[in-house]
């Protein structure tokens, strides 16, 4: 079974009903899920949460789903992205647009909830940003075993304390998406256990130390995002 946790999808839809039913199914199978009423602020939505998956209506105002797709394969930061357009339209030659424009699949409402996340399981199993959430995996310099509680460098090992490696590894399983304060002290922290902002600060700081790297930014009055 896949730790949906670990997966965010974003989905695109002009029509509120959609979103909030939609969206309370894949929330309820544990997925993280983040929505958008048009093509672009879709665009930027995805550029800060660098989703696993994006269910794509085709008819929406601004820029349509074609439109959409075809902008977000065009930056790099997203290749991994799994785009599936998710519309009502059936026509044979709306669907051939979709796939042309660079999307992984096509889906057609409406659609029996359990039926949906089925397909959105089967596609995050096989997709291979599955890689992104195995047990081992390597993020810049750094080969993170989450099982075991390890981090490597060049081949050395690196003696992290718990709360190090886990926050650790909260930042290197999403390069490049910024964490705020907040969520990391929810994440890594219980949130019945109370700490301070500098608790978060100290951390970085040795974690930073013990593996000599600069991997993980800054972002001032924000939260931190790892580098590769």
């Amino acid at each position: 079974m896949m730790d949906n946790e670990a997966f965010v999808i974003l989905l695109v839809d002009d029509e509120e009903d959609i979103l909030d039913f939609v969206g309370y199914n894949l929330r309820k199978e544990g997925y993280t899920v983040h929505t958008a009423t048009n093509g672009r602020d879709a665009i930027s939505l995805a550029l800060k949460i660098n989703p696993h998956l994006i269910l794509l209506d085709v008819m929406m105002p601004e820029m349509d789903g074609v439109e959409t797709c075809r902008e977000l394969k065009r930056t790099k930061a997203l290749d991994e992205t799994i785009i599936v357009f998710f519309t009502a339209r059936s026509e044979d030659f709306t669907q051939i647009l979709s796939l042309d424009a660079g999307g992984d699949d096509y889906i057609t409402k409406p659609i029996k909830p359990a039926l949906l996340v089925s397909k959105v399981n089967s596609l995050l199993r096989r997709h291979k940003v599955v890689k992104q959430v195995s047990k081992v995996y390597q993020a810049g310099d750094l080969i993170i075993d989450k099982e075991k509680y390890l981090v490597f460098k060049e081949g050395r090992e690196i003696q992290l304390a718990r709360k190090e490696f886990e926050l650790l590894n909260l930042l290197a399983s999403r390069p490049d998406r910024v964490y705020t304060r907040d969520e990391i002290l929810s994440q890594v922290w219980d949130d019945d256990v109370v700490v301070g902002e500098r608790t978060i600060d100290v951390h970085i700081r040795k974690i930073r130390e013990k593996t000599g790297s600069d991997h993980i930014r800054t972002l001032k009055g924000v939260g931190y995002k790892f580098v590769k």
